[in-house]
C-alpha cells in the first residue's frame, strides 16, 4: 500500500530525479545516460520507489528513454582489499556491488593448458610460489623484453594447487595472506560464484603461443561450458582469430589499449596510432577498453586537461568505451579533492559523454557513484530539508549536519576567505571559525594559535618572534598574540597537507590562495548566507590568554556576536565550541547559544558523574572518530556506546575529523570517504560530521540510495570489527589497550581567570621541549577459513 503522505513526498523526489536526469542531458536527447547501449522500456529506473507510485507516474515517464547505466567491472574482484582474483575478492565484489556487476579475470595458461585467474603473467608478486618452488624461476622474452620470474607455463595445474594467492600491491594490507586462498579457474568463478557477468582478459596470447599453448582454443572451449560476457585483449591478431566464433549478443570482444607509446605486437603499431583508426577496430571488436587518462588527460602537475573526443568518436562508430585504471588508494587528480566518487562521476555524468563501464579495484565505489549519485543535477535536493515520511527510512542520515573544519581546508588554506566561500558553495551546513587573538586584541579566524602551522611566519620578517610556551605546545612557535592584526595580514597563508608523508598533497595550485579574515568579517559573511543553518565558533586557550596575555577571547567573541546582531537572530544558529568547560559556562551565563563540548581524547565510555557534569554546561558534544569506532593498525575493533550514551542524555554528537585522503581511513572503509561518512551517519547515528572536504559529505546527503526500505549493500554501513574476523591469528594486529573512560577529573575545570597584565614570555631557540599540555592549558587527570565460513564472514561486513 502507498501511504498518501509518502506518495506526495516520493512523487516530488521521483519527479525531481526524472527532470534532473532528462534536463541534465540537454534538449537534444531524453536519455539520462549517454552510454551507447539502451535498456528495454520495461526497465524500472527507480527500484526503491513503491510500485503504486510508479504506476501513478506512468504518464510522466512516457517518452523517457532510459540509457543503460555504465557497467561496474570488478578487476580481480574486490582487489583493493583482498588479494587479487581470490575467492574473498570475488565474493565480496558480488556482495557490495550493483546487481549487474561483472567479474574480471586475467587469464593465464598452465603447462597443461588449464586457464587460471591471476593478475600477472609472473606469479611471484601475488602468490607464495617463490617459497613453494624455490629454484624454478626462468627468464623469457615477453613482448620483446627479457623478463625473469615464475611463469604459469612452467607449472601444471596440480602443482599450482599448492600455491596460495597473496596481496601483490605492497601499499595494501597483507593481513589476509594467511587465509590460504587457492588459485581459481574461470570455470570455478563462473560455476561457484555465478556472477551476473564474467570478463576474461587475454593479455599475452603471443607469449603463450611461443610455448605451444593456444589461448584461442582455451576461450573457445570454456565458452561452451560457461557464459562469458566479455573477452578483451590488447592483441589484434587474437581478436581477429576468434571474432567469427562469437555472437556479440552473447559475448562481446573488446580491444584493450595499453600505453599510447607501447607497441601492439601483431601490427607493430603503437596503440596511439591504432586509436586513430577506430573504423578498423570495429571490424573485429564491439568496444574498446582504454586507460582513464586517454579520456581525461592530466598535466604534469596532476590537474585535469580538457577531455579527449575518444568516447564520442567511438560511440559514433558503434563501439562501446570502457575505462580502466580506477583505484581508490592512489593519488587522484587534484581536481577530485581525493574523492574517488567524484572521479567516477566525471566519467559517467559530466553532461557531455559517459563511458559504458569502468574497471575498478574497488567496485563498491562505482556502484554507489552510478546508482546513488549520478544524474542528481546541480539543484538536487538536500534530503534533510524534506519532512519524514512513511515507508521510507528515517531521515537521520539526511539531517546529520555537515560542519566544516577551517572551511573547505582540503582545497584552500584553512580559515581564509577562499576556504569559507568554497565551503558555502559545496553545501556546508555549519561554517566554523576557530577564534584566535592578535597582539592588539583583534579576534580573527585561524586554524591554530601557532602561526607556523599554516602560514609562512617561520620564513617571514617575524621569524625572530619565535617563543617557547610549554603551556601551549612542546617546542617553539610564533603565536598569534605575538603579532598585531596588521602584521598577521602581511603573512602568506599556506594550505596544510596533513598526509604529505604519504606524498598526498592538497591542491598545490592554491597553496597560498586567500586571505585571513576577522571574526567580524566572518559574521558579516555568514549572517547573509541563507544556505547556512549554523556557525561554529571555536575557543581554546582562554585561560592562558587571560592570565598571561591580558586578552579575553570570550568577551571578544560575545561583543562581536552582539555587534553583528546575532543576539536577535535564530538563523543561522550560533554554536560555541570549546574543550574547556569554564569557557562554556561563561557563555551559558551570558547567551542563548548552543554550547558544544569538545572531548579532546579518545574514550570508550563516560561515567555517570561526568555525564551529569557535561549536561550542566553543554548542549552537544564533539568526539573523535576513534571514540566511536576504535581501531588498531587501521582495522576497526568494534564500536563503543559513547554516541548512545550522549544521545540518551539529549546531547547530539558531532564527530571529527573526516578527510578524503585514503590514508586517513580505516581499511574497513575501502579507501572511500563516502563509505566512511555513511558508516558513521547510518551505522553510529551521529548527528554531524566535521570535515575539511564538505562537498563530499554534502553530496552524501543528496544520494538516492537511502530513500527506500531496501538500502543497497554499497550504501550500507560497515560492520565495525567484522573485517578483523577474516584475519587469521598469526596475521592479527597486536592488541591495543582500550581507550580510557572519561571521568569528572577530565571534565571539571577551574573558573576562567580574570584578565591580568601579562609578563612577556622569554624567547629561546632551545631545542628542548616540555611535554604538551591539554589544549585548554588546564591540567587533567587523566587458519585458513573454509569457503562457507568465509562467505558468512564476508556477508557480515555489509549487514551492519
Amino acid at each position: 500500500m502507498c501511504n498518501s503522505r509518502a506518495l506526495v513526498v516520493a512523487a516530488v523526489l521521483v519527479l525531481q530525479s526524472v527532470v534532473a536526469l532528462v534536463s541534465a542531458q540537454g534538449s537534444g536527447t531524453t536519455s539520462p545516460w549517454q552510454t551507447l547501449s539502451v535498456l528495454p522500456p520495461s526497465w524500472v529506473p527507480f527500484p526503491r520507489i513503491p510500485v503504486c507510485l510508479l504506476r501513478k507516474l506512468r504518464k510522466t515517464l512516457i517518452g523517457v528513454t532510459i540509457g543503460a547505466p555504465p557497467l561496474t567491472i570488478a578487476r580481480g574482484g574486490f582487489s583493493g582489499l583482498f588479494p587479487d582474483s581470490s575467492y574473498a575478492a570475488y565474493s565480496f565484489a558480488l556482495m557490495t556491488s550493483v546487481p549487474d556487476v561483472v567479474l574480471w579475470c586475467d587469464v593465464q595458461l598452465t603447462k597443461d593448458s588449464v586457464g587460471i585467474c591471476f593478475p600477472d603473467i609472473k606469479l611471484e608478486n601475488s602468490s607464495d610460489i617463490s617459497d613453494v618452488f624455490k629454484n624454478r624461476d626462468k627468464e623469457y622474452v615477453v613482448n620483446g623484453v627479457p623478463t625473469s620470474g615464475w611463469f604459469s607455463v612452467d607449472f601444471t595445474s596440480s602443482e599450482l594447487a599448492n600455491v596460495f594467492i597473496t596481496q601483490g600491491i605492497y601499499s595494501r594490507s597483507n593481513k589476509f595472506d594467511g587465509n590460504l586462498f587457492q588459485i581459481l579457474t574461470p570455470e570455478t568463478v563462473a560455476k561457484e560464484l555465478k556472477p551476473p557477468g564474467l570478463w576474461l582478459n587475454i593479455q599475452h596470447d603471443a607469449f603463450f603461443a611461443q610455448h605451444k599453448l593456444s589461448m584461442r582454443n582455451y576461450v573457445l572451449n570454456i565458452t561452451r561450458r560457461v557464459v562469458v560476457s566479455y573477452i578483451s585483449s590488447p592483441e589484434v591478431n587474437f581478436l581477429n582469430g576468434i571474432k567469427s566464433r562469437f555472437n556479440s549478443n552473447t559475448t562481446k570482444l573488446i580491444f584493450r589499449f595499453l600505453g599510447q607509446d607501447e607497441i601492439e605486437p601483431s601490427t607493430n603499431q603503437t596503440y596511439g596510432s591504432l586509436l586513430k583508426n577506430l573504423t578498423s577496430i570495429k571490424t573485429f571488436a564491439s568496444g574498446i577498453l582504454v586507460p582513464k587518462y586517454y579520456i581525461w588527460p592530466q598535466d604534469v602537475k596532476g590537474y585535469l586537461q580538457s577531455p579527449s573526443s575518444i568516447v564520442s568518436d567511438a560511440h559514433k562508430q558503434g563501439l562501446e568505451v570502457f575505462a580502466s585504471g580506477f583505484v581508490n588508494d592512489f593519488p587522484l587528480s587534484y581536481n577530485y579533492s581525493y574523492d574517488p566518487v567524484a572521479e567516477y562521476l566525471n566519467y559517467i555524468d559530466n553532461g557531455v559523454f559517459s563511458v559504458d563501464g569502468v574497471l575498478s579495484d574497488f567496485p563498491i565505489t562505482p556502484s554507489a557513484a552510478t546508482d546513488c549519485f549520478a544524474n542528481l543535477g546541480n539543484n538536487a535536493t538536500d534530503r534533510g530539508t524534506l519532512p519524514p515520511f512513511s515507508r521510507f527510512v528515517e531521515l537521520e542520515s539526511f539531517n546529520a549536519l555537515v560542519i566544516s573544519k577551517f572551511g573547505a581546508s582540503g582545497d584552500f588554506p584553512g580559515c581564509t576567505d577562499k576556504a569559507y566561500t568554497k565551503a558555502i558553495e559545496d553545501g556546508v551546513n555549519v561554517l566554523d571559525c576557530p577564534v584566535q587573538m592578535s597582539k592588539d586584541g583583534i579576534p580573527f579566524c585561524f586554524s591554530y594559535i601557532n602561526l607556523i602551522d599554516s602560514t609562512d611566519a617561520a620564513q617571514s620578517p617575524f621569524s625572530d618572534r619565535t617563543t617557547r610556551i610549554p603551556k601551549i605546545k612542546s617546542g617553539n612557535g610564533i603565536f598569534t598574540f605575538s603579532l598585531t592584526w596588521s602584521e598577521i595580514q602581511d603573512l602568506t597563508p599556506v594550505i596544510e597537507s596533513p598526509f604529505s608523508a604519504y606524498t598526498l598533497y592538497r591542491n598545490p595550485n592554491n597553496i597560498h590562495a586567500g586571505k585571513f579574515i576577522t571574526l567580524s568579517d566572518f559574521l558579516d559573511l555568514t549572517k547573509n548566507t541563507k544556505s547556512l543553518s549554523g556557525i561554529l565558533i571555536g575557543i581554546e586557550f582562554a585561560s592562558y590568554l587571560a592570565e598571561e596575555q591580558s586578552l579575553s577571547v570570550t568577551d571578544a567573541v560575545l561583543n562581536a556576536l552582539s555587534k553583528a546582531g546575532f543576539d536577535n537572530l535564530t538563523t543561522p544558529k550560533v554554536m560555541i565550541q570549546s574543550s574547556n568547560s569554564s569557557v562554556l559556562l561563561k557563555f551559558k551565563e551570558k547567551s542563548h547559544y548552543e554550547l558544544v563540548y569538545k572531548i579532546d581524547e579518545n574514550i570508550r565510555s563516560i561515567d555517570d558523574v561526568s555525564m551529569e557534569d557535561i549536561k550542566g554546561f553543554a548542549h552537544s558534544v564533539v568526539v573523535s572518530k576513534a571514540t566511536v569506532f576504535p581501531d588498531t593498525q587501521l582495522f576497526l575493533k568494534g564500536s563503543t556506546d559513547v554516541v548512545k550514551q550522549l544521545q540518551s542524555n539529549k546531547l547530539p554528537v558531532y564527530v571529527e575529523l573526516f578527510s578524503n585522503e585514503f590514508t586517513s581511513q580505516a581499511w574497513d572503509f575501502f579507501s572511500d570517504a563516502t563509505v566512511e561518512v555513511n558508516s558513521y551517519v547510518t551505522g553510529a547515528n551521529v548527528n554531524g560530521v566535521i570535515t575539511g572536504f564538505p562537498k563530499t559529505s554534502a553530496r552524501y546527503k543528496k544520494n538516492r540510495c537511502l530513500l527506500g526500505n531496501n538500502t543497497p549493500s554499497y550504501m550500507s554501513a560497515v560492520a565495525p570489527g567484522s573485517l578483523m574476523e577474516l584475519i587469521t591469528p598469526q596475521y592479527l594486529p597486536p592488541a591495543a589497550a582500550p581507550n580510557p573512560i572519561l571521568t569528572v577529573n577530565d571534565v571539571s575545570e577551574p573558573p576562567l581567570p580574570s584578565v591580568a597584565p601579562a609578563s612577556p614570555p622569554a624567547r629561546t631557540n632551545s631545542s628542548s621541549a616540555a611535554g604538551p599540555s591539554q589544549p585548554n592549558a588546564q591540567p587533567k587527570i587523566a587458519t585458513c577459513y573454509l569457503l562457507s565460513n568465509l562467505a558468512m564472514l564476508l556477508a557480515a561486513l555489509v549487514l551492519f
